[in-house]
Parts: C-alpha cells; structure tokens; sequence
C-alpha cells in the first residue's frame, strides 16, 4: 500500500496523477478538474463508462464563481444549511469545466467536503478536485485504505485518514428550471432533513439504465450492487436447510420478528 502526505499528494496531483483522498463520505480518487489527462486517468483507473459524470470537490463557495454560471436561490438556501458536508449541488456550469466531466450535460456536480484532510488539501491547491469513489466501476465504494487497496491496487497512492465518518456517498440534488428542487441521488442527507429546509424538494422517480437518462453520478441501477446474493423471505426457517449450506451467512430483521431458530 503506497501511503503518502498531503506535500507529497499535491506534488502527485499537480502531475497530472490520481491519488486516493478521506472525506467524510468515502475515500474519493482525486484528480485535478482543469486537466483532461488527469480527469482522463480517473475515469482509466475507475474503469467507469464515459457517461457518468464525475463530482468536482471545491475548499469553499467562494471558488464557485470559477466553476458555475448560476448559483440559484434555493440553492444558495441548502448550501448555507448543509455545506460542508455530504451534499452536493447539480449547478450550471461555466466552460471551465470540461464535457468528460459533465459526460456532455450543461451541469456540474459540486461538493464541498467536511473531512479536515481533504479540506486542507483543497485549501492548498489551485484546481478543484474531480474526486469519484476510489475503487473499480461497479465495485463497493471504500471507506478505509485498505478497502482502496483491494480495488485499486498498490500502484494508486493514499492519504490515509483512517475509516471514513459516514460511510455513505452524498446526496445529489438538482434543480428544475423554477428553482424546485429534485433529488437525483439519495444518500447521507436525508430527503425529509432537505424538505426541512425546502419542503418542496422531491425524489426523482426511477428511471431507465440508458446513457442519456444518466444526469448525475450515482445513477446506474448497480452503481453500488455488491456480489453477494440477497433472497428476501417471509420467514426464514423455511429456508434454513438452503442456506445451510453457505459458509456465512448475514440476517436482517425486525426485532419483533425474530427467526425461533436463530
């Protein structure tokens, strides 16, 4: 596992490299958004498709002014009430921000993250961070070194800032053209704490798996699917002598309806 400081993740990343990065979600692999060849290297490592677009990780709103064309109300509204932190903003975008970033649509996502360490990174860099899940495309998303390590590899570099707080990817949310919010992908942010705050906000209803319905990242039907089976049950002691034969097994269920033979 190659472990490296912040000095020498910002001589790495002024390169033109990837390097894996903490935030409070999960570990980001992060690239410098104003290069094609680092944002390129990204999308080489991840194995992720051309069509789904990346999130851009800024220190603070004031580099906004650098990325986005608009900044509308309501999102003025949620970005005071939940930035820094595990959301992030579907904005209009300027054409500093490449079409590989945004796969060709007229928005950016945008986040500001809270974890100390990507915080002081950013703070020192004169780019934003493209910053998706460090681990292979369709893979579960790290929330510790190791878990980079194993999807990755050892040619990837880490700062390493120990398990990650949530665990959880952030919530994206977009805007329609009257200012309504929508939320695209659910995630630590619930959408009651966002209807808190603007009650009209609503989820976006499934959609199809096509390239052109995917506007933000997260939106793949198994973007986050692991490999192991899941068989949803009415009552699992009809089906202990099928699972009997599995090495390990896991378990979720109402505390009031506990399986007897548990």
């Amino acid at each position: 596992m190659k472990l490296v400081s912040i000095e020498a993740a910002i001589d790495i990343l002024e390169k033109n490299e990837v390097v894996a990065i903490p935030t409070e979600t999960v570990y980001g692999l992060a690239a410098n958004a104003f290069s094609e060849t680092a944002v390129s290297r990204v999308f080489e490592t991840k194995g992720r498709p051309s069509y789904n677009p990346l999130i851009v990780h800024i220190a603070n709103s004031e580099r906004l002014a650098d990325l986005v064309s608009s900044f509308p109300e309501n999102a003025k509204i949620l970005a005071d009430k939940f930035w820094p932190g595990p959301l992030t903003l579907l904005l209009p975008k300027k054409n500093s921000i490449s079409d590989r970033i945004t796969a060709g649509k007229s928005t950016v996502a945008i986040r500001i993250p809270s974890h100390p360490i990507a915080q002081d990174l950013l703070k020192k860099l004169d780019f934003p961070l493209v910053a998706p899940s460090a681990n292979r495309f369709k893979h579960i998303s790290p929330t510790k070194p190791s878990h980079v390590f194993d999807s990755l590899g050892a040619d990837v570099p880490i700062i390493d800032g120990g398990e990650c707080k949530l665990g959880l990817e952030s919530t994206i949310v977009g805007f329609e053209d009257h200012g309504r919010p929508v939320v695209y992908r659910q995630g630590t942010i619930s959408l009651e704490s966002l209807q808190e705050v603007l009650p009209e906000t609503y989820l976006l209803p499934q959609r199809s798996n096509a390239e052109e319905s995917i506007v933000a990242p997260g939106m793949i039907k198994r973007h986050y699917a692991p490999n192991t089976p899941l068989k949803i049950v009415d009552s699992i002691d009809n089906h202990l002598e099928e699972f009997g034969s599995l090495n390990r097994i896991g378990v979720i269920y109402p505390t009031e309806t506990k399986p007897h033979k548990l």
